[in-house]
């Protein structure tokens, strides 16, 4: 598709917007590397999620995707504009984000052919098709399938890699000891925001009570992640539950904060949400409770990962707010179960 390899000398990649997509995309990026080992890749991607990429090797150059408005699209240009990008690849769906591009002078673009945009890219796969709707497909794989349709060599073996540098990791430390988590410890992280929705959202008194039970059965650390707008979510756990619970809300740990925290952790219980995702790369056992989305967009390198989902007629609904009020979805899963599943993974039992 792309007649020489070699006579590409700078690409940029639009990231996905949600930190799940960004790090299910990682292999995409290696196989840009892996392809473009002599060009200069710039990486687009929104302000707030730039810590997940910035220790990696894949980029030369990151630049802030803010281009809600022809302001923001006009100093996306006077980055770009240095850098000269031949080609652009979009791992979004929308035809804003081409839109983007294309007032940024990049000649080529390519990414799916859907929307308004279908007529005007360079090139670009045809999204599968099922039942006249969008057929779901593991998001690693719907991401690989650009690179497959530029006849690029792809990764041997593709699954989610993340970075941390010797900077990070020391900050990490430092926090870690500062909540007082020495080496010896066992940790379980807790990450009990959404920010897709509250349809996601696992009740925060299951989650006060699991933390009881964890502690009292394993004298763990708890780790509960709190993300920036998730305090009262983490407040209200701590307040609700007798376990020694460490909120790291007030200490508004960033994404890539968020690394090296959950590779602390031997277990991580989480909802469908980006810090799940950090945990497959870390090769960190986790727990998945699931709701309204449907599993098939995140069934990849799933070795060290346990979903917890009912079925129930309503599932998968991918509504941000429960349309029937009740949440059934979530409160179905009760933290008994959970505690049961933690038993597995802790204690290395099989099923």
């Amino acid at each position: 598709m792309l007649a020489s390899l070699q006579s590409i000398d700078s690409l940029v990649v639009r990231c996905p917007n949600w930190v799940g997509d960004i790090v299910m995309a990682t292999p995409v990026y290696e196989c840009l590397r892996q392809n473009f080992t002599q060009a200069t890749i710039t990486a687009c991607v929104r302000p707030y999620a730039r810590g997940i990429l910035e220790d990696s090797p894949w980029f030369d150059h990151i630049v802030d995707c803010q281009d809600k408005n022809l302001s923001g699209m006009r100093n996306i240009r006077a980055e770009l504009k240095p850098l000269k990008p031949q080609v652009g690849l979009l791992l979004t769906n929308t035809t804003h984000s081409f839109i983007t591009f294309k007032i940024a002078g990049v000649p080529q673009i390519y990414g799916y052919r859907r929307n308004l945009r279908k007529h005007f890219l360079t090139g670009g796969p045809e999204p599968r098709i099922e039942n006249k709707r969008y057929k779901p497909i593991p998001m690693q794989d719907y991401y690989l399938e650009l690179c497959k349709h530029l006849e690029l060599d792809l990764p041997n073996s593709p699954r989610v890699t993340l970075y941390i540098s010797r900077e990070l990791a020391d900050k990490g430390n430092d926090l870690l000891q500062r909540y007082g988590i020495q080496p010896k410890d066992r940790v379980i992280g807790i990450n009990p925001g959404a920010s897709f929705g509250s349809s996601k959202c696992w009740p925060t008194e299951y989650f006060a009570r699991l933390a009881e039970m964890l502690q009292s059965q394993y004298g763990c650390k708890l780790l509960l992640l709190a993300g920036p707008g998730e305090e009262e979510i983490a407040a209200n756990i701590v307040t609700n539950s007798h376990a020694d619970i460490i909120n790291t809300a007030d200490d508004q740990v960033d994404l890539a904060m968020l690394k090296p925290l959950v590779k602390r952790c031997q277990l991580l219980i989480t909802n469908d949400t980006g810090p799940r995702h950090y945990a497959v790369a870390f090769d960190v056992p986790n727990i998945v409770l699931m709701g309204p989305t449907n599993p098939l967009y995140t069934a990849t390198n799933l070795q060290h990962t346990t979903v917890l989902q009912r079925d129930l007629p309503c599932v998968p609904c991918h509504k941000k707010t429960c349309p029937l009020g009740h949440h059934a979805c979530m409160r179905e899963i009760t933290p008994e179960m959970v505690l049961d599943q933690a038993s597995t993974v802790l204690t290395g039992a099989k099923h």
